[in-house]
């Protein structure tokens, strides 16, 4: 089997489009080959100490454990399908004193689940160094936008003016959230039980040995530093691979929510956020005009494709029949590592889109002053109704200027809301114009939002 590939054949967009070189190389078939290894080792060191191998045996698998050769491994898998043996007779053939003891007691999700579960934890390593320093990004802006006022929509409609600092707060929120959860995350390895879970074939290998199967499988776990599953068949519980793909997909949803909202906002209605555009970038091969937020469309694209994952998991966990069925495999090669590099390529994406956006102050202000006026006028109201007016009949007074307001505006007319409610008698015998238009101010109609945000962009400080 050639090791060359090139475009002139399939490639997955992970191999080189999508996600790190670090999360590829942590899903290469060689780290997963050199794993493997790691893992023979360790199981003959352990065998060692009770007399059971060779001290030269496992130096001679100590000495070789790095010579990965892929494409002998690759020839003999094609004359006797199984991957897994195929690299042990690879290995073994390196090993003229210890080939013959590797892989002694072991069957094959010994070796392959804790490899897996090693390469898990690695990879969720990663996510949680790139999703802090998002996190930290994210911080620093919300600090930096706090008092920023702008329109808020509920609805995709015009509601009442916030920040955004505290808009960015909200995602940043969540984002948290998901940090938290993927620290909280306990990956274990299945250990070494056999085939059926049992530890039956280390009971035969060890009798009359002072070593029972339980001392085997924590010394061999201790020396790769991974926690085993008390409990398996013959694999780990695939409700962890559920449970991981779940977290990673929390993240995605999050980041999609976040995306779409700057989609909407970098449309020229809203005209107030802008991802970064280079100076040579194409926005569109037929109108040379376009600025496409080309960044904020690829995240939801990949969490999408994200999001449909954890129903894979869902049912490899749910239809592990019996002691083990096989029909998990073929699919866990695909979707976790894909799980993993959609994740990366979002975090990095995001982070690179936030470190370099614009806010477009004069869009922010054009909205304000056309939709901000209609969310004040729940202050006059409040303020009118304090100073003796009649709270009902001020509220159809507001009312219906409101509404001529509003169709001039449809209209695309300026606003007039404020001379229209500055000029009526009623509220001026209740307040003075000057109090009217301070009232009407939507910069100041933004309750605690900029302190909400500024507290947790320092809890993220704090955290993370």
């Amino acid at each position: 089997m050639s090791e060359s590939y090139t475009h002139e054949t399939y490639l997955s967009p992970f191999t080189w489009r999508y996600g790190s070189e670090e999360m590829r190389q942590l899903w290469s078939e060689h780290e997963r080959r050199r794993l493997w290894r790691q893992l023979w080792v360790a199981l003959a060191e352990a065998e060692q100490t009770v007399g059971l191998v060779r001290e030269d045996q496992v130096a001679d698998l100590r000495a070789n454990q790095n010579r990965i050769d892929l494409e002998r491994s690759h020839q003999i898998e094609a004359e006797i399908r199984h991957d897994l043996m195929a690299e042990v007779r690879c290995y073994a053939e390196q090993c003229p004193v210890g080939g013959g003891i590797i892989h002694l007691g072991a069957t094959s999700m010994d070796i392959e689940d804790n490899a897996d579960a090693l390469r898990l934890r690695s990879a969720r390593e990663l996510v949680r160094q790139r999703l802090a320093h998002l996190l930290a990004t994210l911080s620093g802006l919300i600090e930096r936008e706090a008092d920023h006022v702008c329109m808020a929509f509920t609805h995709l409609q015009p509601a009442e003016p916030t920040t955004i600092g505290y808009r960015l707060a909200t995602y940043t929120q969540d984002l948290l959230a998901d940090y938290e959860a993927l620290n909280q995350l306990p990956i274990r390895g299945k250990g070494f039980k056999g085939a059926v879970g049992t530890a039956a074939s280390y009971g035969e290998l060890l009798a009359g040995t002072s070593m029972t199967t339980g001392d085997l499988e924590a010394l061999v776990m201790q020396s790769v530093g991974l926690e085993a599953f008390p409990v398996t068949h013959q694999t780990y519980p695939r409700h962890q691979d559920w449970q991981i793909v779940n977290v990673l997909a929390g993240i995605g949803m999050t980041i999609y929510r976040l995306a779409f909202d700057m989609r909407l906002l970098q449309s020229p209605p809203f005209g107030e956020w802008a991802e970064p555009f280079g100076k040579a970038q194409v926005g569109s091969s037929a109108m040379p005009f376009k600025r496409n937020p080309i960044n904020a469309e690829n995240l939801d694209s990949l969490a999408r494709h994200l999001a449909a994952l954890p129903r894979v998991a869902w049912d490899n966990a749910a239809h592990s029949l019996l002691e083990r069925t096989l029909d998990d495999s073929a699919n866990r090669r695909v979707y976790l590592p894909e799980a993993f590099l959609i994740v990366d390529e979002m975090l990095l994406r995001l982070n690179r889109i936030l470190e370099g956006i614009r806010f477009n102050e004069e869009s922010i202000q054009r909205n304000l002053s056309i939709y901000g006026v209609f969310a004040a006028t729940e202050r006059v109201l409040m303020a009118a109704a304090r100073a003796g007016g009649d709270r009902q009949a001020l509220h159809e007074i507001i009312r219906e200027h409101s509404l001529t307001a509003w169709a001039v505006v449809q209209q695309g007319g300026a606003n007039p809301l404020v001379e229209l409610l500055v000029n009526d008698a009623h509220l001026l015998a209740l307040l003075p114009a000057d109090r009217l238009r301070e009232l009407l101010n939507a910069d100041q109609y933004v309750g605690d939002a900029p302190a909400r945000a500024r507290a947790l962009a320092l809890k993220i400080k704090r955290s993370v």
